[in-house]
Order: structure tokens, then sequence, then C-alpha cells
């Protein structure tokens, strides 16, 4: 398999520094749209498209909260939709809103993405021997978030096959959970403690101890993450141009559609796009490999 979480984790890495930092420091509509269509088009490539759905209907829920949160508690812009308790319900607000939430539903896109390209031994080979303890903890941490979710659906099913859960009450659901994440903080807390011990015995961060791995940097790595300084630099010459500068208040800016502006927006979509596309090529070609076994 030759998609993208099997190039260089260094490759790997700069690119999600890089993608996290355009979607969070630009309010721009464009930015924010690229962010969400990369990180959609990544998550399907990696998925089924049942669990796409899935994940849809939460960051859907998630966005509603979020962008009819802002219009009730900022009252800011010319544009008055109506009053509620006599205050303005604004629609530059509820733009920002939308936008603010669309942009943190990318970032949560591409943390999901992260987590099944840039697994723990490739986090453990970029920094075991710059910052061992730092490292060890935060691939730790990262590897923790899935196995939480495994952990707690093994809980609750071993408590149902023990006769609990028997009734429908509140009470007895919340004396459910309170047992369940009672349980989860004594298991991560002992796997946390065993993981410690087991690098330890194996003498993981002392000078000098030499580590088998298999990541090699090839052509195609060289190749990938010059394309991406390429773009990294355009966007960057962007940003200290102002070409990204948006604003809502107290009007929304109008988008610029000139020429020169379409390319820039074109090699923003690009840039987030590439992994999606990189692993719809592999998948393509892997199924087409397979019929002709």
């Amino acid at each position: 398999m030759n998609g993208f979480g099997s190039y260089h984790p260094a490759v790997l890495f700069s690119y999600y520094v890089l993608v996290v930092c355009f979607s969070m420091i630009s309010m721009h509509p464009v930015i924010i749209g690229a962010s969400v269509i990369g990180g959609l088009l990544l998550f399907w490539a990696q998925n089924t498209v049942r669990k796409l759905l899935k994940e849809l209907g939460f960051f859907f829920v998630l966005f509603l909260l979020m962008a009819f949160a802002n219009p009730l508690l900022v009252h800011n812009g010319e544009t008055v939709l109506f009053f509620m308790n006599d205050n303005p319900v604004t629609l530059e607000a509820m733009i920002y809103g939308g936008m603010s939430s669309l942009m943190i539903v990318g970032i949560l896109l591409w943390c999901r993405c992260y987590s099944a390209v840039l697994t723990t031994d490739k986090f453990l080979y970029l920094f075991g021997k710059l910052i061992p303890k730092l490292g060890l903890i935060l691939s730790m941490a990262f590897r923790f978030i899935p196995l939480f979710k495994l952990q707690i659906k093994k809980i609750n099913q071993s408590q149902k096959t023990m006769g609990l859960y028997a009734s429908d009450s509140i009470s007895d659901k919340i004396g459910g959970g309170i047992r369940v994440f009672d349980s989860l903080v004594s298991w991560s807390m002992e796997n946390s403690i065993d993981t410690a011990d087991a690098m330890k015995a194996r003498g993981y961060g002392l000078r000098g101890r030499t580590n088998f791995t298999l990541f090699r940097f090839h052509k195609r790595d060289g190749i990938l993450l010059s394309v991406l300084c390429a773009l990294a630099c355009d966007l960057f010459i962007c940003f200290g141009l102002g070409v990204f500068d948006y604003y809502y208040y107290p009007l929304a800016a109008d988008i610029n559609w000139n020429v020169l502006s379409v390319f820039q927006y074109l090699s923003v979509l690009v840039f987030m796009c590439i992994p999606g596309i990189l692993e719809i090529r592999e998948r393509i070609t892997w199924n087409y490999l397979k019929s002709k076994i």
C-alpha cells in the first residue's frame, strides 16, 4: 500500500503541522472551506461511507450548536435580522458563528485523520531521541484517545453481562456511568504504568541505545516534501501580503475573484486535498489489481 500514510513520518508530521496552522490562522471562507473539504476527502478515503456519515452527524450537531450560539452572545454587525430579549441578532454574527464552527469541524477532522496516519511508532521515531520522555508521554496520550472508546465498550458490555443496567431508571443509568468511568480511570492508570515500566525495562531513552526502524527517506518522500514546501511558501507569502485577510464586522467583506486570487485559492485547495487524492489513487489502484487476480 502506497497511500499517504506510507510516506516518511517527517513528511507526514510536517504536513499536519502546516495544515492545522493554515486552518487556524485565517478566518477567510476559502481557507476554511478548503480545510473542511480536504479533511472530509481524507477521512472518506481512510474509512467506510457508513463511518463517514456517522461522523458527519456528530459534526453537523456540533456545527449547529456553535453556529447559533454566536449570534445569541455576540450582537455586532449592521444587518439586524430580528430582536431577541431586546438584543439584536445580526446576519454578520450568524455568518461569523458558522465560519468559526466550520473551522473547528475542519480541525477536528484533521485530528481524526492524524491518529490514523501518524501512528505511535512513527511519532516515537521522530521524537524518541530528541525528547524521549515527552515523546513517550505524547504518544501514549494520542494512543489512549481511540483506546478509551474501545475500553468503554468492553466495560459497558461486561457490566451488562453481570446483570447490571437491568432497570431503565435515570439513577441506574447515572450509577452505571459512574462505574464505567471509575473502571476506565483505573484501567488507564494501570495501563500507563505498565507501558512506562515496559519501556524502561527495554532501555528506552538511555544514551547510546540504538533503535531498529523500517522508515527510510526515499525519492518520492523528497518529491512530496518539495511540493508541499513550494505550496506552503506560496501560502505564507499570501498571508504576509494580506491576500487571505477577511473581516466580518461591521459588514462581511466581499471575496475577491480576480485571476490572481483564484490561482491562490486553487493552491490552497490543492494543498489541503493532496492526502485525500493520494489515498483515493491508492484505493483505485488496489481495487484494480485485485480485480485482475
